[in-house]
């Protein structure tokens, strides 16, 4: 089944978007996040990727508040990051409702702690974000803002080789742009790690563009801006469930 995850991202509790990660150019969208939320699960949505972007930045989440009630008033199954890095984080985003977390900057500075997590949770329920520029296919953390001399292949391939079955990759210089989607290097991951189930983000602009990652076998898409500036509609979303069986 390929899943389209719309991505709800967090600053003081506020539902808000940016362009290529960067907050300078943060925009508030709704003050009511759970309604956003709602609407969603109204039209047949499942999944629900929750960014807690102060998290991010602060490397431990502030926003376990709006996951609880996002938790409480749907069923969706949210994923949760922001700056998850210890099992306190991991617990605590499950007792406040999250059905699986993804973690990134923990997976870069920390690798065996992630990889014992994955071991601990288990693999339905501990997913990797691994975020890169691809000029020079280095991983990026902390919301984007620090870059990592690791590279993005040998990175999945540590945690590919441990267990990892869920798989988050953005094209940062492509997100929040919605210059279409970096199939190459959607292409590229699925080639060389045929068993993950690769979640794609950054530059989506339209239901063809969900189409044409899900012919190149990923698995899922995760989504913001093009919803939140009507050029992808819940019409859109339905018609696209409709025609692909979900």
């Amino acid at each position: 089944m390929f899943d389209i995850i719309p991505s709800i991202w967090l600053i003081d509790g506020k539902c808000v978007r940016l362009k290529r990660g960067d907050f300078a150019t943060q925009e508030v969208i709704s003050n009511n996040p759970v309604e956003i939320a709602q609407a969603f699960e109204d039209h047949g949505i499942r999944w629900l990727h929750l960014v807690d972007l102060d998290g991010a930045r602060r490397g431990e989440p502030k926003n376990y508040h709006i996951l609880e009630l996002i938790a409480g008033y749907t069923n969706l199954k949210v994923d949760f990051t922001g700056g998850i890095s210890t099992d306190g984080d991991v617990l605590k985003a499950f007792e406040n409702g999250a059905y699986a977390v993804t973690a990134a900057s923990v997976a870069a500075t920390y690798p065996e702690r992630f990889s014992q997590w994955i071991m601990s949770y288990g693999r339905e329920k501990i997913f990797m974000a691994a975020d890169t520029n691809p000029a020079d296919n280095k991983i990026k953390v902390r919301g984007w803002l620090k870059k990592t001399e690791i590279d993005l292949f040998d990175h999945i391939e540590f945690f590919y080789e441990r267990g990892l079955k869920y798989l988050k990759c953005s094209d940062v210089t492509r997100d929040g742009v919605m210059e279409g989607p970096n199939l190459e290097l959607y292409k590229k991951i699925v080639e060389k790690f045929p068993s993950i189930r690769l979640a794609a983000s950054g530059g989506v602009r339209n239901i063809e563009d969900f189409k044409q990652l899900k012919d190149n076998g990923v698995t899922s898409v995760v989504f913001g801006r093009a919803f939140f500036e009507g050029i992808v509609t819940l019409k859109d979303l339905d018609k696209f469930m409709a025609e692909h069986g979900q």
